[in-house]
């Protein structure tokens, strides 16, 4: 008989978060948003600190090298897609870690929270597959890949544990993270095969229909919950802190903050990152303005069997569909505004610093009264009377 799991399974739109006390040093400037990528133990440092809690989804109609640069220049950090030839995925990373503007003295002034390596040359991460790891991830770390991440809709499998396995005992130099899952099982499963970060999301992602085609997933607040509960746990059994992402389910900014506090060290994100110049889809106009080109990993166009496993060599049905995103612009633009209201968020929730903000956060579930309470309800442009 099928265990039944009784909490029901809950979206970021089902949460606010109430205000806490504002100390007098606590403002927008002084809010740290650094926080880990990859695994550490307690008195050690990460190997990768993130600036900024933000990565790009792994993605054709999201990173590019331009994408990159413009993330890393901003703190945080895009994993360039794999479904491409090993040769063309090495040549981006090449091309990020010698991208134009990114020597020292063009850094430490025009883009002060920027995220470097030891060289002074912008951070760029690298997705990997299940398939072709033995021959892809030596090639990516001859090209300077800072971390590698294995793309997978569902993470928990013998062929994640035993790639990972193999990428720790060849190169435990680089962080590497797995996923996705989506419970605290899964989770620890992972951890114990050496991922130094674990994504966390099915089926929440915007261009997404796995949990329409295969009934799997569960709502993106259950599931960062969960996963953060057990990678506590693991920390104190083992003394070691394996950071998790949360990965898709991020509709409004306001999420991001809601992901952050229920646990999540960083997010990722696609269709946010598909809106601006930098991502991979074309531009395009419409009767309403300006679009770009969105599509899934698990679309015909994507053609992403590496990702999705049903057997064989191609996709057998589509687990994403293609469409369209309202075009946003610049980068830096963009994520500047994200990030002005995550910081005034924590500031209203009394933090100065993403572990104080998970540590002393309080959620409240929201009705659908107030669900519709919390957005206007008046008439948002008037039309002006004409003269007689």
């Amino acid at each position: 008989m099928a265990q039944l799991i009784a909490e029901v399974s809950r979206t970021f739109n089902e949460f606010l978060l109430l205000p806490n006390r504002t100390r007098t040093d606590c403002s927008a400037a002084t809010v740290d948003l650094s926080t880990p990528l990859s695994r550490y133990t307690a008195g050690e440092a990460p190997a990768i600190e993130l600036r900024s809690p933000f990565t790009s989804a792994i993605m054709q109609a999201v990173n590019t090298p331009d994408l990159a640069i413009a993330l890393a220049r901003n703190g945080g950090l895009s994993f360039l897609h794999h479904n491409q030839p090993v040769e063309d995925q090495a040549a981006a990373v090449r091309r990020v870690k010698d991208g134009a503007g990114a020597g020292p003295s063009e850094g430490e002034q025009r883009h002060p929270a920027r995220l470097v390596d030891a060289a002074g040359r912008l951070r760029v991460g690298a997705g990997i597959n299940t398939h072709d790891y033995r021959e892809r991830v030596p090639a990516l770390l001859e090209a300077g890949a800072d971390a590698l991440c294995f793309d997978s809709s569902d993470g928990y499998s013998d062929w994640q544990a035993q790639a990972l396995t193999w990428v720790k005992k060849h190169h435990p130099e680089i962080p590497v993270g797995g996923g996705n899952v989506v419970d605290g099982e899964a989770f620890t499963f992972l951890a114990e095969a050496g991922a130094d970060f674990v994504k966390v999301g099915v089926g929440g992602g915007s261009i997404c229909i796995t949990r329409d085609q295969k009934g799997i997933g569960r709502g993106q607040a259950s599931a960062v919950l969960d996963v953060a509960a057990a990678r506590d746990a693991f920390r104190e059994r083992t003394g070691a802190y394996v950071p998790i992402c949360s990965d898709g389910g991020l509709v409004h900014d306001y999420h991001v903050a809601l992901a952050l506090a229920m646990g999540a060290d960083f997010v990722m994100m696609g269709r946010f990152f598909a809106r601006f110049d930098q991502a991979a889809g074309a531009k395009l106009p419409t009767r309403d303005g300006f679009v770009k080109e969105y599509w899934g990993e698990g679309s015909n166009r994507a053609r992403n069997w590496q990702r999705y496993g049903q057997g064989g060599r191609e996709l057998v049905f589509e687990e994403g569909v293609d469409g369209f995103v309202p075009y946003a612009g610049d980068l830096t633009e963009g994520l500047a505004l994200t990030v002005a209201k995550l910081r005034t968020t924590m500031v209203s929730c009394g933090s100065t610093t993403l572990p104080e903000f998970r540590s002393t956060a309080r959620l409240t579930l929201v009705s659908d009264q107030s669900f519709q309470e919390s957005h206007a309800n008046v008439a948002l442009r008037a039309t002006p009377a004409t003269a007689s």
